[in-house]
């Protein structure tokens, strides 16, 4: 019995200490799934506001430059008709330097650093580039999002199933606890009867100056007396 309960012992150590492991490593899962819906949730607000961001930039380029157009094509047509009515003021006195200067086409102020027609073309290039940057940046936004939330999902869906099946071996290991601690406690006390008992012999079992009949006879006694004793362990077994 001595060995038994020493065994019992044993296991019953090894597999709180196994629950316990166990238990931490549900609680590390449990906290890794947190933080992972937590950096979700603020990578999708980002993105919703990113997408917004883009989409206001994307359209006030795309407006800007609808009035750029519009304002250059303005100044075209004035600068053309300014044009028209200077050739037709020429009276034909003009000397021919005068005369070329006129058969030119009248561009006022286009002269000074590129003009303004040049100048508003300039800003038509740079709404156009900031629409295509703003898209290009748009679109590898999206796709970083997708990604993180695709791999981020799937990570969560691995460390949930870890932790079911983690939770699922702890319960059975708890209930593995729970009955070698009852057996324990069984053999326990089976063990604590036995020795109360030896303890009982001892002094019957003593040499006291006894003659050889009475020790026969004393070991006649003590053989039915350890009889007894197996016989209440073993009822104690079956029951």
């Amino acid at each position: 019995k001595q060995s038994e309960v020493e065994e019992l012992t044993a296991n019953k150590e090894k597999k709180t200490a196994e629950s316990a492991q166990l238990a931490e490593e549900i609680a590390e899962l449990t906290d890794a799934i947190a933080q992972l819906r937590k950096e979700q949730a603020e990578a999708t607000a980002i993105r919703q506001q990113e997408k917004a961001t883009n989409a206001q930039t994307v359209a006030d380029a795309k407006a800007a430059q609808v009035a750029v157009q519009r304002a250059t094509k303005v100044l075209k047509d004035f600068y053309g008709k300014a044009a028209d009515a200077s050739l037709l003021q020429n009276d034909g006195r003009l000397s021919d330097e005068m005369q070329q200067a006129s058969q030119a086409p009248y561009k006022g102020m286009q002269s000074e650093h590129g003009g303004i027609v040049g100048f508003l073309e300039v800003i038509l290039s740079d709404f156009a580039r900031l629409e295509t940057e703003t898209s290009a940046a748009e679109d590898s936004a999206a796709e970083a999002y997708e990604k993180f939330m695709d791999e981020s999902t799937e990570d969560i869906a691995v460390k949930t199933t870890a932790t079911e099946h983690k939770t699922a071996k702890k319960e059975q290991t708890d209930a593995t606890i729970a009955s070698l601690k009852k057996e324990l406690e069984l053999t326990q006390e089976e063990l604590d009867a036995a020795l109360e008992y030896y303890e009982k012999l001892k002094p019957e079992c003593l040499d006291h100056g006894l003659s050889y009949a009475e020790r026969v006879e004393m070991r006649e006694q003590e053989i039915q007396s350890l009889k007894e004793a197996l016989a209440i362990l073993n009822q104690q077994d079956l029951a």
